[in-house]
Protein backbone atom coordinates (compact mmCIF):
# COMPACT_ATOMS: atom_id res chain seq x y z
CA UNK A 1 0.00 0.00 0.00
CA UNK A 2 0.89 3.68 -0.65
CA UNK A 3 0.25 6.56 2.29
CA UNK A 4 -0.13 9.29 0.66
CA UNK A 5 2.01 12.74 1.66
CA UNK A 6 0.82 15.41 -0.90
CA UNK A 7 -1.78 15.73 -3.18
CA UNK A 8 -1.74 19.10 -4.64
CA UNK A 9 -3.28 18.60 -7.91
CA UNK A 10 -6.39 19.85 -9.30
CA UNK A 11 -6.75 16.26 -10.70
CA UNK A 12 -6.90 15.23 -6.21
CA UNK A 13 -8.72 17.85 -5.22
CA UNK A 14 -11.58 16.95 -8.47
CA UNK A 15 -11.29 13.64 -7.03
CA UNK A 16 -11.12 14.30 -3.03
CA UNK A 17 -7.76 12.31 -3.08
CA UNK A 18 -6.08 13.73 0.03
CA UNK A 19 -3.13 13.63 2.47
CA UNK A 20 -3.31 10.83 4.80
CA UNK A 21 -5.10 8.78 2.13
CA UNK A 22 -3.62 5.33 1.43
CA UNK A 23 -3.62 3.67 -1.90
CA UNK A 24 -4.49 0.03 -1.15
CA UNK A 25 -4.84 -0.97 -4.98
CA UNK A 26 -5.14 0.21 -8.82
CA UNK A 27 -7.48 -1.81 -11.11
CA UNK A 28 -7.88 -4.20 -8.65
CA UNK A 29 -4.37 -5.25 -8.40
CA UNK A 30 -2.66 -4.55 -5.02
CA UNK A 31 -0.38 -1.16 -4.45
CA UNK A 32 2.57 -3.02 -3.72
CA UNK A 33 5.45 0.04 -4.54
CA UNK A 34 5.59 3.61 -6.29
CA UNK A 35 5.92 1.81 -9.47
CA UNK A 36 2.17 0.73 -9.71
CA UNK A 37 1.86 4.57 -9.35
CA UNK A 38 4.12 5.57 -12.03
CA UNK A 39 2.80 2.92 -14.21
CA UNK A 40 -1.07 3.73 -13.51
CA UNK A 41 -0.16 7.35 -13.21
CA UNK A 42 0.59 7.16 -17.18
CA UNK A 43 -2.82 5.94 -18.39
CA UNK A 44 -5.92 7.78 -19.59
CA UNK A 45 -7.99 5.49 -16.86
CA UNK A 46 -7.78 3.53 -14.29
CA UNK A 47 -9.54 2.69 -11.10
CA UNK A 48 -7.99 4.01 -7.47
CA UNK A 49 -9.12 1.90 -3.93
CA UNK A 50 -8.39 4.31 -1.22
CA UNK A 51 -8.70 4.21 2.61
CA UNK A 52 -8.89 7.45 4.23
CA UNK A 53 -7.45 8.50 7.54
CA UNK A 54 -10.93 6.91 9.27
CA UNK A 55 -10.54 3.29 7.70
CA UNK A 56 -12.92 3.54 5.39
CA UNK A 57 -12.26 2.22 1.72
CA UNK A 58 -14.01 3.89 -1.19
CA UNK A 59 -12.87 3.67 -5.23
CA UNK A 60 -12.28 6.30 -7.36
CA UNK A 61 -12.79 6.32 -11.19
CA UNK A 62 -10.01 8.39 -12.64
CA UNK A 63 -10.25 9.92 -16.75
CA UNK A 64 -7.59 12.07 -17.76
CA UNK A 65 -5.42 12.95 -20.59
CA UNK A 66 -2.59 10.75 -20.51
CA UNK A 67 -0.03 13.73 -20.31
CA UNK A 68 -2.03 14.86 -16.87
CA UNK A 69 -0.86 13.66 -13.40
CA UNK A 70 -2.45 13.18 -10.07
CA UNK A 71 1.42 14.68 -9.09
CA UNK A 72 1.28 12.29 -5.89
CA UNK A 73 4.31 11.66 -3.48
CA UNK A 74 4.01 9.39 -0.66
CA UNK A 75 5.51 8.29 2.26
CA UNK A 76 8.87 6.19 1.92
CA UNK A 77 7.56 2.26 2.42
CA UNK A 78 9.98 0.33 -0.11
CA UNK A 79 12.32 -2.59 1.29
CA UNK A 80 14.90 -3.96 -1.36
CA UNK A 81 14.28 -7.27 -1.84
CA UNK A 82 17.38 -9.39 -0.93
CA UNK A 83 19.65 -12.48 -2.40
CA UNK A 84 18.08 -16.00 -1.66
CA UNK A 85 21.31 -17.68 -3.22
CA UNK A 86 24.70 -18.47 -1.69
CA UNK A 87 26.59 -18.59 -4.78
CA UNK A 88 29.94 -19.95 -5.27
CA UNK A 89 31.57 -16.48 -7.02
CA UNK A 90 29.76 -14.41 -4.78
CA UNK A 91 32.01 -11.09 -3.99
CA UNK A 92 29.94 -9.63 -1.02
CA UNK A 93 30.91 -13.10 1.06
CA UNK A 94 34.65 -11.96 0.05
CA UNK A 95 34.15 -8.59 1.94
CA UNK A 96 36.59 -8.00 4.86
CA UNK A 97 35.10 -7.20 8.04
CA UNK A 98 34.15 -3.25 9.49
CA UNK A 99 32.98 -1.43 6.44
CA UNK A 100 29.78 0.13 6.22
CA UNK A 101 26.86 -1.69 6.07
CA UNK A 102 25.62 -1.39 2.93
CA UNK A 103 28.43 -2.88 1.12
CA UNK A 104 27.19 -6.29 2.88
CA UNK A 105 23.72 -6.13 1.24
CA UNK A 106 23.08 -8.88 -1.15
CA UNK A 107 20.26 -7.47 -3.14
CA UNK A 108 18.43 -8.87 -5.67
CA UNK A 109 15.54 -6.98 -6.36
CA UNK A 110 13.76 -6.75 -9.89
CA UNK A 111 12.39 -3.34 -9.42
CA UNK A 112 16.16 -1.80 -8.62
CA UNK A 113 16.91 -3.89 -12.06
CA UNK A 114 14.77 -2.10 -13.98
CA UNK A 115 14.93 1.11 -12.16
CA UNK A 116 18.52 1.02 -11.89
CA UNK A 117 20.47 -1.56 -14.25
CA UNK A 118 21.17 -3.95 -11.12
CA UNK A 119 21.53 -7.25 -12.00
CA UNK A 120 19.04 -10.47 -10.36
CA UNK A 121 18.70 -13.54 -10.28
CA UNK A 122 14.96 -14.33 -10.28
CA UNK A 123 15.57 -17.24 -7.83
CA UNK A 124 13.35 -15.27 -5.04
CA UNK A 125 10.72 -14.18 -7.72
CA UNK A 126 6.90 -15.23 -6.92
CA UNK A 127 4.54 -16.44 -9.13
CA UNK A 128 2.41 -13.24 -8.51
CA UNK A 129 6.14 -11.19 -8.54
CA UNK A 130 6.21 -12.15 -12.52
CA UNK A 131 3.11 -11.01 -13.22
CA UNK A 132 3.31 -8.18 -12.35
CA UNK A 133 6.43 -7.22 -14.22
CA UNK A 134 4.40 -8.43 -17.04
CA UNK A 135 1.51 -6.84 -16.36
CA UNK A 136 3.47 -3.36 -15.58
CA UNK A 137 5.71 -3.90 -18.63
CA UNK A 138 9.11 -3.68 -16.73
CA UNK A 139 11.21 -3.65 -19.08
CA UNK A 140 14.48 -4.08 -19.66
CA UNK A 141 15.48 -6.16 -16.73
CA UNK A 142 19.44 -7.29 -15.94
CA UNK A 143 19.66 -10.98 -15.58
CA UNK A 144 22.25 -13.15 -13.66
CA UNK A 145 21.87 -16.20 -15.44
CA UNK A 146 25.36 -17.68 -15.45
CA UNK A 147 24.04 -20.82 -17.05
CA UNK A 148 20.89 -22.31 -18.99
CA UNK A 149 22.11 -26.05 -17.54
CA UNK A 150 19.30 -26.28 -15.18
CA UNK A 151 21.33 -27.99 -12.69
CA UNK A 152 24.62 -26.52 -12.73
CA UNK A 153 22.79 -22.97 -12.25
CA UNK A 154 21.29 -24.89 -9.12
CA UNK A 155 24.76 -25.92 -7.98
CA UNK A 156 26.60 -22.90 -8.72
CA UNK A 157 23.89 -20.57 -6.90
CA UNK A 158 23.34 -23.26 -4.04
CA UNK A 159 19.47 -22.83 -4.82
CA UNK A 160 17.73 -25.60 -5.65
CA UNK A 161 14.76 -23.23 -7.10
CA UNK A 162 17.59 -21.79 -9.86
CA UNK A 163 16.68 -24.31 -12.10
CA UNK A 164 13.56 -21.95 -12.90
CA UNK A 165 15.26 -19.44 -14.68
CA UNK A 166 14.50 -21.23 -18.17
CA UNK A 167 10.72 -21.16 -18.02
CA UNK A 168 11.63 -17.46 -16.71
CA UNK A 169 12.78 -15.83 -19.35
CA UNK A 170 10.77 -17.74 -21.71
CA UNK A 171 7.29 -16.32 -19.94
CA UNK A 172 8.97 -12.80 -19.59
CA UNK A 173 10.36 -12.66 -23.42
CA UNK A 174 7.01 -14.19 -24.61
CA UNK A 175 5.36 -11.03 -22.74
CA UNK A 176 7.82 -8.51 -24.78
CA UNK A 177 9.86 -8.13 -21.54
CA UNK A 178 13.76 -6.78 -23.01
CA UNK A 179 16.45 -9.03 -21.24
CA UNK A 180 20.08 -8.42 -21.04
CA UNK A 181 22.39 -11.59 -19.61
CA UNK A 182 25.28 -12.00 -17.73
CA UNK A 183 27.30 -15.37 -17.24
CA UNK A 184 29.96 -14.53 -14.29
CA UNK A 185 32.48 -17.44 -15.23
CA UNK A 186 33.74 -19.47 -12.78
CA UNK A 187 36.75 -21.64 -14.43
CA UNK A 188 36.00 -25.09 -15.66
CA UNK A 189 32.04 -25.17 -14.53
CA UNK A 190 30.09 -22.90 -16.62
CA UNK A 191 32.83 -21.90 -19.26
CA UNK A 192 33.71 -24.27 -22.17
CA UNK A 193 31.16 -25.84 -23.65
CA UNK A 194 28.47 -25.09 -21.21
CA UNK A 195 29.13 -21.16 -21.88
CA UNK A 196 28.22 -22.17 -25.73
CA UNK A 197 25.21 -23.84 -24.48
CA UNK A 198 23.82 -20.98 -22.09
CA UNK A 199 24.65 -18.92 -25.49
CA UNK A 200 22.79 -20.61 -27.70
CA UNK A 201 19.73 -20.98 -25.70
CA UNK A 202 19.36 -17.42 -24.99
CA UNK A 203 20.16 -16.85 -28.44
CA UNK A 204 17.25 -18.77 -29.32
CA UNK A 205 14.93 -15.86 -27.46
CA UNK A 206 16.78 -13.16 -29.16
CA UNK A 207 16.29 -10.36 -29.39
CA UNK A 208 14.18 -9.72 -26.86
CA UNK A 209 17.08 -11.08 -24.86
CA UNK A 210 18.91 -8.56 -26.36
CA UNK A 211 22.64 -10.04 -25.05
CA UNK A 212 25.20 -11.84 -22.81
CA UNK A 213 28.02 -10.27 -20.70
CA UNK A 214 30.95 -12.37 -20.21
CA UNK A 215 32.51 -11.69 -17.00
CA UNK A 216 35.22 -13.41 -14.86
CA UNK A 217 34.50 -14.36 -11.51
CA UNK A 218 35.97 -11.47 -8.59
CA UNK A 219 38.58 -13.01 -6.29
CA UNK A 220 39.79 -11.12 -3.22
CA UNK A 221 42.05 -12.58 -0.80
CA UNK A 222 39.36 -13.22 1.95
CA UNK A 223 38.03 -16.01 0.61
CA UNK A 224 38.70 -17.83 3.58
CA UNK A 225 36.16 -21.82 4.36
CA UNK A 226 35.03 -20.41 0.67
CA UNK A 227 35.37 -22.78 -2.54
CA UNK A 228 38.54 -22.56 -4.30
CA UNK A 229 37.89 -21.00 -7.50
CA UNK A 230 40.95 -20.48 -9.89
CA UNK A 231 41.88 -16.73 -11.21
CA UNK A 232 41.52 -16.66 -14.98
CA UNK A 233 45.30 -16.68 -17.02
CA UNK A 234 45.70 -15.21 -20.06
CA UNK A 235 45.33 -18.94 -21.87
CA UNK A 236 41.56 -19.24 -20.49
CA UNK A 237 41.17 -15.52 -21.38
CA UNK A 238 42.22 -15.93 -24.66
CA UNK A 239 39.86 -18.97 -25.31
CA UNK A 240 36.82 -17.10 -23.80
CA UNK A 241 37.64 -14.34 -26.53
CA UNK A 242 37.63 -17.45 -29.21
CA UNK A 243 34.49 -18.91 -28.15
CA UNK A 244 32.58 -15.38 -28.28
CA UNK A 245 34.23 -14.16 -31.58
CA UNK A 246 33.04 -17.96 -33.01
CA UNK A 247 29.49 -17.92 -31.56
CA UNK A 248 28.78 -14.20 -32.51
CA UNK A 249 30.13 -14.51 -35.92
CA UNK A 250 28.08 -18.24 -36.45
CA UNK A 251 24.94 -15.60 -34.95
CA UNK A 252 25.17 -12.88 -37.39
CA UNK A 253 25.23 -10.38 -34.01
CA UNK A 254 27.43 -8.83 -31.56
CA UNK A 255 25.81 -11.03 -28.86
CA UNK A 256 27.79 -12.49 -26.63
CA UNK A 257 29.84 -8.92 -24.53
CA UNK A 258 33.31 -10.35 -23.40
CA UNK A 259 34.74 -8.03 -19.97
CA UNK A 260 37.43 -5.53 -20.63
CA UNK A 261 39.14 -7.44 -18.15
CA UNK A 262 39.50 -10.98 -20.98
CA UNK A 263 41.33 -8.66 -23.07
CA UNK A 264 43.65 -6.76 -20.89
CA UNK A 265 44.69 -10.81 -19.17
CA UNK A 266 45.12 -12.49 -22.99
CA UNK A 267 46.93 -9.20 -24.26
CA UNK A 268 44.24 -8.69 -27.06
CA UNK A 269 43.46 -5.56 -28.21
CA UNK A 270 40.01 -4.49 -27.35
CA UNK A 271 36.98 -4.08 -29.88
CA UNK A 272 36.10 -1.04 -31.40
CA UNK A 273 33.36 1.15 -29.92
CA UNK A 274 31.20 -0.15 -32.69
CA UNK A 275 31.07 -3.55 -31.59
CA UNK A 276 29.69 -2.52 -28.22
CA UNK A 277 26.16 -0.69 -29.98
CA UNK A 278 24.64 1.64 -27.58
CA UNK A 279 26.85 0.09 -24.64
CA UNK A 280 23.68 -0.97 -22.63
CA UNK A 281 25.81 -3.02 -20.30
CA UNK A 282 29.10 -0.61 -19.62
CA UNK A 283 28.54 -0.38 -16.19
CA UNK A 284 28.95 -4.20 -15.69
CA UNK A 285 32.74 -3.13 -17.56
CA UNK A 286 31.71 -4.55 -20.91
CA UNK A 287 32.97 -2.19 -23.53
CA UNK A 288 34.15 0.85 -20.47
CA UNK A 289 37.85 0.77 -22.29
CA UNK A 290 36.91 1.20 -25.95
CA UNK A 291 34.14 4.03 -24.90
CA UNK A 292 37.14 5.89 -23.27
CA UNK A 293 39.44 5.68 -25.97
CA UNK A 294 37.00 6.43 -28.39
CA UNK A 295 36.40 9.82 -26.33
CA UNK A 296 39.81 10.39 -25.57
CA UNK A 297 40.15 10.48 -29.46
CA UNK A 298 37.81 12.78 -30.49
CA UNK A 299 38.67 15.14 -28.04
CA UNK A 300 42.60 14.87 -28.55
CA UNK A 301 43.68 18.17 -30.06
CA UNK A 302 46.08 20.84 -29.65
CA UNK A 303 46.34 22.73 -26.68
CA UNK A 304 48.54 24.01 -24.86
CA UNK A 305 49.70 24.98 -20.78
CA UNK A 306 51.15 28.16 -19.80
CA UNK A 307 52.97 26.49 -16.83
CA UNK A 308 54.16 22.88 -16.70
CA UNK A 309 51.86 20.40 -15.50
CA UNK A 310 52.63 16.76 -14.03
CA UNK A 311 49.52 14.78 -13.97
CA UNK A 312 49.48 11.15 -11.98
CA UNK A 313 46.60 9.72 -13.40
CA UNK A 314 44.93 6.89 -10.81
CA UNK A 315 44.42 3.69 -12.44
CA UNK A 316 44.00 0.03 -11.30
CA UNK A 317 46.68 -2.41 -12.59
CA UNK A 318 45.05 -4.31 -15.73
CA UNK A 319 43.92 -0.55 -17.11
CA UNK A 320 47.38 0.79 -16.29
CA UNK A 321 48.99 -0.05 -19.80
CA UNK A 322 46.19 1.45 -21.76
CA UNK A 323 46.03 4.55 -19.67
CA UNK A 324 49.58 5.11 -20.35
CA UNK A 325 49.30 5.16 -23.79
CA UNK A 326 46.78 7.57 -24.09
CA UNK A 327 48.73 9.99 -21.72
CA UNK A 328 51.58 9.71 -23.99
CA UNK A 329 49.18 10.74 -26.55
CA UNK A 330 47.91 13.51 -24.89
CA UNK A 331 51.64 14.80 -23.64
CA UNK A 332 52.42 14.47 -27.90
CA UNK A 333 49.18 17.13 -28.58
CA UNK A 334 49.54 19.05 -25.20
CA UNK A 335 52.27 21.48 -24.86
CA UNK A 336 53.79 21.71 -21.13
CA UNK A 337 52.00 18.70 -20.34
CA UNK A 338 53.57 15.95 -18.53
CA UNK A 339 50.70 12.98 -17.83
CA UNK A 340 51.75 9.25 -16.74
CA UNK A 341 49.69 6.69 -15.01
CA UNK A 342 49.87 5.50 -11.97
CA UNK A 343 48.78 2.01 -11.39
CA UNK A 344 47.80 1.47 -7.74
CA UNK A 345 48.14 -2.01 -6.18
CA UNK A 346 45.31 -3.33 -4.41
CA UNK A 347 46.45 -3.91 -0.97
CA UNK A 348 43.50 -4.10 0.41
CA UNK A 349 41.30 -6.46 -1.35
CA UNK A 350 44.40 -8.68 -2.83
CA UNK A 351 46.80 -7.88 -5.60
CA UNK A 352 44.47 -10.66 -7.80
CA UNK A 353 41.53 -7.55 -7.67
CA UNK A 354 43.49 -5.22 -10.37
CA UNK A 355 40.58 -2.87 -11.36
CA UNK A 356 39.88 0.80 -11.34
CA UNK A 357 37.06 0.61 -9.06
CA UNK A 358 38.10 -1.18 -6.55
CA UNK A 359 41.04 0.90 -5.42
CA UNK A 360 40.46 2.05 -1.62
CA UNK A 361 41.80 5.70 -0.54
CA UNK A 362 44.44 4.04 1.86
CA UNK A 363 45.87 2.32 -0.78
CA UNK A 364 45.78 5.69 -3.52
CA UNK A 365 47.37 7.82 -0.92
CA UNK A 366 49.95 5.22 -0.37
CA UNK A 367 51.04 5.01 -3.56
CA UNK A 368 50.64 9.14 -4.15
CA UNK A 369 52.63 9.78 -1.58
CA UNK A 370 55.22 7.56 -2.39
CA UNK A 371 55.80 9.56 -5.94
CA UNK A 372 54.41 12.79 -4.68
CA UNK A 373 58.11 14.28 -6.16
CA UNK A 374 56.99 13.30 -9.40
CA UNK A 375 53.50 15.01 -10.05
CA UNK A 376 51.91 18.27 -8.74
CA UNK A 377 47.95 17.24 -10.01
CA UNK A 378 46.34 13.91 -9.44
CA UNK A 379 43.00 12.95 -11.26
CA UNK A 380 41.40 9.81 -9.03
CA UNK A 381 38.29 7.99 -11.37
CA UNK A 382 34.88 9.08 -9.44
CA UNK A 383 34.09 4.69 -9.85
CA UNK A 384 36.63 4.65 -6.93
CA UNK A 385 33.91 6.36 -4.73
CA UNK A 386 30.53 5.89 -3.15
CA UNK A 387 27.81 7.06 -5.93
CA UNK A 388 26.52 10.66 -4.45
CA UNK A 389 29.69 10.86 -2.19
CA UNK A 390 33.04 11.44 -1.97
CA UNK A 391 33.91 8.16 0.07
CA UNK A 392 36.04 5.68 -1.04
CA UNK A 393 35.57 2.00 -0.12
CA UNK A 394 37.65 1.68 3.03
CA UNK A 395 35.64 5.20 4.50
CA UNK A 396 37.99 7.41 3.95
CA UNK A 397 36.86 11.14 1.98
CA UNK A 398 38.39 12.52 -1.24
CA UNK A 399 38.95 16.27 1.93
CA UNK A 400 40.91 13.46 4.12
CA UNK A 401 42.75 12.24 1.11
CA UNK A 402 43.73 15.97 -0.37
CA UNK A 403 44.45 17.41 3.30
CA UNK A 404 47.19 14.15 3.76
CA UNK A 405 48.81 15.78 -0.01
CA UNK A 406 49.21 18.94 1.18
CA UNK A 407 50.32 21.47 -1.99
CA UNK A 408 48.54 18.84 -4.22
CA UNK A 409 45.66 19.36 -6.76
CA UNK A 410 43.04 16.84 -6.66
CA UNK A 411 40.80 16.28 -9.34
CA UNK A 412 38.00 13.82 -9.07
CA UNK A 413 37.05 12.73 -12.84
CA UNK A 414 33.36 12.55 -12.88
CA UNK A 415 33.16 11.75 -16.56
CA UNK A 416 34.64 11.67 -19.94
CA UNK A 417 34.49 15.09 -20.27
CA UNK A 418 35.84 16.15 -17.16
CA UNK A 419 38.87 13.82 -17.80
CA UNK A 420 39.90 15.74 -20.92
CA UNK A 421 39.24 18.71 -19.57
CA UNK A 422 41.29 18.75 -16.62
CA UNK A 423 44.66 16.35 -18.51
CA UNK A 424 44.23 18.37 -22.10
CA UNK A 425 43.35 22.10 -21.31
CA UNK A 426 44.60 22.58 -18.09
Amino acid sequence: MLKIISAKSKLCKKLNIKKGDVILAFDGFEAVDSLDYLFYDSQESFTLTLKNSLGEVREVKVQKQEFESLDLTFEQEEKMRTCHNNCTFCFVDQMPPNMRESLYVKDDDYVMSFMCGNFVTLTNLSEKELERIIRLRLSPLYVSVHTMNKDLRCKLMNNRFAGKIVEQLKRLTQAGIEVHCQAVIVPGLNDGENLEYTARELFAMYPSVCDLAVVPTGITKFRDCLPYIPDITAESAKKVLELCDKLNKKFGVNFLLPADEYFIRSNTPFKDAEFYGDFSQIENGIGMTAKFIQDFQSSLKKSSLKTQKKVAVVCGVSIAPTMQELCQKANGAVKNLHAFALPIKNKFFGETVTCTGLLTGGDILDELLNNSSIFDTVIIPANTLKEFEDVFLDGMTVEELTAKLKDKKVIINRNSEDFFKSLLKG
